[in-house]
């Protein structure tokens, strides 16, 4: 049988664990809601300390802490933010509404470790108590969306927007690389006029680029924090100035320009930023998902189907069929698009969760919208070094998938008209004929004319 202490709160009498540094509230929040098995990523956990390592900061700068008492609860916060403590947040993701089973485990949890610190006794709440000292001036309510805001912007900033620009940059290369090869255009699954295989990568880094601009207005978003406006975004119990020190203490630790909601209601109620990042992140994820559904298509074969790209062979695809190559990196980011997409509704869900003066979704919303993030920037990474990197483009294939393109006819109707044109694809089509093979039977030009128009290098710019 496990060793526990006995720990009161406003409840009564809670066991728990002797070796654990949380305390009564944790253990309730424990027991209460045994549901996912998921509990918050180091991302938040290091935010969530960073958060009440400046807050700490701002109170022992306006006389409310004891140098002391504040000196300890400082090395406690570096220790979360460490993530030396991460053993001691077991609370599950899906909780109370507000986080606050978190914000008090991360109060008990510093309390706790302050008191080690301090040569007390770990559960005894003194020297250092978890609300009186720990959570002095803030509430779950302003320091959870706080927390938020810090682990969105510096997972964005340190993760996934490099982990962009890596894949922007592997795209251009490869744009570059395959800028002199021709092949054949395709709208509704079906042959169109030509492009170069160039192009078409380029428009792929185009979309990334847009997805990274528009990644970084939404950036922009996070930058007020509801730090100040404690339970109901009055400032109740919050001192003046405090705020804007606690914002400072971050900006200054982490490099970033939060700044303090202009409006406190609005910052504790509503989570729109948030809805808006995972907007931004939806819209990623549609792109990505498209650039890698096109380049398993362009790879698909390698003899029965497009074959126009040849795909680095990272592992074997079959465990029946030897030799199999399967576009593993390309599904592995699909599936993680699919995620994100599904994380982006339950998240919009849980903005429409704000109720008065308070949003009672904000765990879900952090989860969801961090693990997106996450999950994005390693998918990334990994489709950029073990996919995009070493794709090689098979010219003899898009060429000669080019020189039978009907859609060639389209280079004739200036010269013959539209009924024409479509006249010389259908016999061209029926008798298993090039487009040039059929213009020349017909008469339509002298053939150095045809060898010009149905040039397919020419169809590739608008001249």
């Amino acid at each position: 049988m496990s060793v526990t202490r006995e720990e009161r709160d406003t409840l009564g009498p809670v066991r728990v664990p002797a070796d654990a540094l949380w305390g009564a509230q944790t253990q309730r929040a424990l027991e209460n809601f045994p549901i996912s098995g998921q509990r918050f990523g180091r991302d938040f956990l290091a935010a969530l300390g960073q958060v009440k390592r400046a807050c700490a900061q701002s109170n022992l700068e306006l006389g409310l802490l004891a140098p002391e008492l504040a000196a300890a609860i400082l090395q406690a916060c570096d220790e979360v933010i460490a993530g030396t403590l991460d053993a001691h947040f077991p609370v599950d993701v899906f909780q109370t509404g507000s986080g606050t089973s978190t914000n008090m485990n991360a109060n008990e949890v510093i309390a706790n470790r302050a008191i080690q610190l301090l040569g007390g006794v770990v559960g005894s709440k003194t020297p250092v108590h978890p609300n009186d000292h720990v959570n002095l001036s803030q509430s779950s309510n302003d320091v959870i969306p706080t927390t938020i805001h810090v682990a969105a912007t510096l997972a964005l900033r340190e993760a996934l927007l490099p982990a962009l620009m890596g894949l922007h940059a592997a795209l251009l290369e490869k744009a570059d690389a395959f800028e002199a090869i021709v092949k054949t255009g395709r709208t509704h699954l079906q042959d169109a006029t030509p492009i170069r295989l160039g192009q078409e990568f380029g428009g792929y880094a185009a979309q990334v680029e847009g997805c990274l601009a528009r990644l970084r207005v939404a950036l922009q978003t996070l930058r007020p924090v509801a730090l100040g406006g404690t339970a109901v975004g009055t400032g109740v119990n919050c001192p003046a100035g405090f705020a804007a020190r606690a914002i400072a203490h971050l900006n200054a630790a982490l490099d970033t320009d939060f700044c303090e909601a202009p409006n406190h209601m609005a910052a504790n109620a509503s989570q729109d930023a948030l809805v808006e990042v995972s907007g931004q992140l939806k819209t990623l994820a549609v792109s990505l998902a498209r650039i890698a559904d096109d380049i398993r298509w362009l790879a698909s074969g390698p003899r029965a189907g497009l074959g126009e790209l040849r795909l680095p062979e990272v592992q074997p695809g079959s465990s029946i069929m030897p030799g199999k190559v399967n576009p593993v990196m390309a599904e592995a980011l699909l599936m993680v698009t699919a995620q994100v997409i599904g994380f982006d509704s339950a998240l919009t869900l849980g903005g429409l969760h704000s109720r008065f003066e308070l949003n009672t979704m904000l765990p879900l919303m952090a989860h969801n919208l961090l693990q997106g993030i996450t999950w994005l920037a390693h998918a990334v990474c990994a489709f950029t070094e073990r996919c995009v990197t070493g794709l090689e483009a098979d010219a003899e294939r898009c060429y000669a998938l080019v020189e039978r393109n009907l859609a060639l006819a389209t280079a004739l109707t200036p010269l013959i008209g539209y009924d024409a044109a479509a006249s010389l694809a259908q016999e061209a089509y029926r008798s298993g004929r090039t487009i040039k093979e059929v213009a020349v039977e017909r008469g339509v030009a002298d053939p150095e004319t045809l060898e010009r128009l149905l040039d397919p290098l020419r169809l590739t710019a608008n001249v």
